[in-house]
């Protein structure tokens, strides 16, 4: 993404851009963590202090993030997708089978900015993968093929969404707690979140995995600890997973309900690289690749797309980061959650 925002905006967009995405990765890896952390909680019916739990399911997440190339993950991975998607089965059945009694659902409601925002952040936070395509890219054997993989996750977790959303909803009502396997009976609650682990696990990892990359290739750009199995590379890499790992530990403790922690994140960083970029993306390879503003002008739906575009991922940050801010000042004020890194 730092190479992208230096063919849009020069060095100053690089490291822009490089920096919201090592800070986003941490983030995401903090959300991870978190989830780790719920479902720990409900496997074992909350019987450990929960900044416990998130140090139990960090350990775990930092070994697997050790590898210094995606290769070494890409077969976890596949577990890692088997895992979720399951789960989310398990989810549905289970709303099915024991739906939420007298549950209210409703089409439309009547609410407020600031509780609607909050919600929006987190579809915003899902589609947030996108900054990882660089990264997978630049590792792939065909990158040919890049376009085929990002259409097909776009197309399947789109619909698979949708259809999760859309079941949960129905069946546990208005009342749906985030995550929804939460919501579920305790049986059901523990066999949705068991089959999960290993997608938190290895979501974790990849983004912890990701954020050391960045600064690691960075350091190492034009040398050859970049690929060799030196004590300098290996020992600068090792350094880089903890400390990238503590990062997110910190966050995960200090932000400790997953809404306010995503919803963060969502709106620094994923309300750009969802959609602002994307707009930048377009106008750019329009404006160098043809005939300047006269491909805009030419085609003036996508050109109004795109700053449309640009515009809504603006909007997000700022709505969405004033919300969530707003939103975790006054849990701590009423006493909703406790202090930062206690029980």
């Amino acid at each position: 993404m730092g190479d992208a925002g230096k063919i849009l905006f020069g060095p100053i967009g690089r490291e822009v851009l490089a920096f919201g995405t090592v800070v986003f990765a941490i983030f995401a890896t903090g959300g991870q963590l978190l989830a780790g952390q719920i479902a720990l909680s409900a496997l074992s019916d909350g019987k450990l202090c929960l900044m416990l739990y998130t140090g139990i399911f960090a350990i775990p997440t930092l070994l697997l993030s050790l590898p210094r190339t995606l290769d070494g993950l890409s077969w976890l991975s596949v577990v890692s997708v088997a895992s979720i998607i399951v789960a989310g089965i398990v989810g549905m059945v289970a709303a099915g089978i024991e739906p939420t009694p007298d549950r209210q659902v409703d089409i439309v409601v009547t609410t407020s900015f600031f509780s609607a925002f909050i919600s929006i952040t987190n579809p915003v936070f899902a589609y947030a993968g996108h900054f990882m395509f660089f990264v997978m890219v630049s590792e792939m054997r065909r990158p040919q093929d890049a376009m085929k993989a990002a259409f097909t996750l776009q197309t399947f977790a789109t619909t698979y969404y949708a259809v999760f959303a859309a079941v949960t909803y129905v069946y546990l009502g208005s009342a749906v707690l985030s995550p929804s396997f939460s919501s579920l009976p305790p049986k059901w609650q523990k066999a949705a979140y068991g089959i999960a682990l290993p997608n938190f696990l290895l979501a974790g990892s990849l983004y912890a995995h990701t954020a050391s990359k960045l600064v690691f290739v960075r350091i190492f750009r034009k040398s050859r600890h970049l690929h060799s199995h030196t004590v300098l590379g290996w020992g600068t890499w090792i350094f880089l997973i903890f400390l990238m790992n503590a990062a997110a530990f910190v966050l995960a403790v200090g932000v400790p309900i997953f809404n306010y922690l995503i919803g963060i994140a969502a709106s620094l960083f994923a309300a750009w690289f969802t959609y602002g970029i994307a707009g930048f993306f377009w106008l750019h390879d329009e404006y160098h690749d043809n005939d300047g503003v006269r491909a805009w002008r030419r085609k003036w739906a996508q050109t109004a797309l795109c700053v449309l575009t640009i515009a809504v991922g603006a909007f997000i940050c700022v709505a969405g980061l004033y919300v969530t801010i707003r939103a975790i000042v006054d849990a701590y004020a009423s006493g909703a959650i406790s202090a930062p890194f206690s029980c």
